[in-house]
């Protein structure tokens, strides 16, 4: 029974860290590991790739089950995300295509679409699931449940600094406004808004590195 597998679930707003804290976590404890906002994203490129209005629910839903969505490491150990055939990574990763993943993540379809996407990812040993609603909807019961937060501010400076060492150009401005634009749509949609779990666990990662978090969140977990 899959069910009886364990899952922990890192949710949180974006620049909280979850994505690498989660990698990490899942590699330590040797368990499968689901960036469940990449398979947002993921479908907001194949929606663009077809020149899709992503206004439009009921295109999006069949966009949703015809995209093929592939996690597979590199040389490196990196995570790349394969979309159709095609390595995505990069251009997932564009402030733009976030903007898009968020904006169609409001629609209640695509989130029942992707559902059950996101649960078969929950096999033996156990899963790390990090996103926005993991530890509410997708997996509510998740014995190990995890919600990271940090200030906006920081938040906007790790992204500007991780963006500054691709060679992208934005300003902490720009981003500052960006990330309070997300959060306030994030927790303001009808469906699965952004919030804690009642039985997560809160850690503020403003002021912490990533092994300080890891650790924190590790320490939760029974193996």
């Amino acid at each position: 029974m899959s069910d009886s597998i364990p899952v922990l679930t890192i949710d949180g707003p974006s620049g909280a860290g979850k994505g690498t804290v989660s990698r990490i976590a899942a590699a330590r404890l040797g368990w499968h590991y689901l960036d469940s906002g990449a398979l947002y994203r993921a479908v907001g490129v194949a929606a663009s790739w077809a020149n899709l209005d992503i206004s439009d629910p009921a295109a999006l839903v069949r966009c949703t089950f015809d995209t093929a969505v592939v996690f597979k490491e590199d040389a490196k150990g990196d995570l790349r995300v394969w979309v159709n055939g095609s390595d995505a990574t990069d251009e997932l990763r564009l402030e733009t295509t976030g903007a898009v993943a968020s904006a169609i993540a409001a629609f209640p379809e695509v989130r029942s679409a992707l559902k059950e996407r996101q649960r078969a990812f929950r096999q033996a040993p156990g899963l790390v699931a990090d996103g926005r609603d993991m530890g509410t909807v997708i997996f509510a019961d998740a014995p190990y449940k995890v919600f990271l937060t940090a200030s906006a501010e920081e938040r906007a400076e790790r992204r500007y600094n991780q963006l500054k060492d691709k060679g992208v150009s934005v300003t902490i401005d720009g981003l500052l406004r960006e990330i309070l634009a997300r959060d306030a749509r994030d927790a303001q949609r009808t469906v699965a808004p952004l919030r804690p779990a009642e039985d997560a666990v809160l850690i503020d990662t403003t002021g912490l590195n990533i092994d300080q978090v890891v650790e924190r969140v590790l320490a939760l977990v029974k193996t």
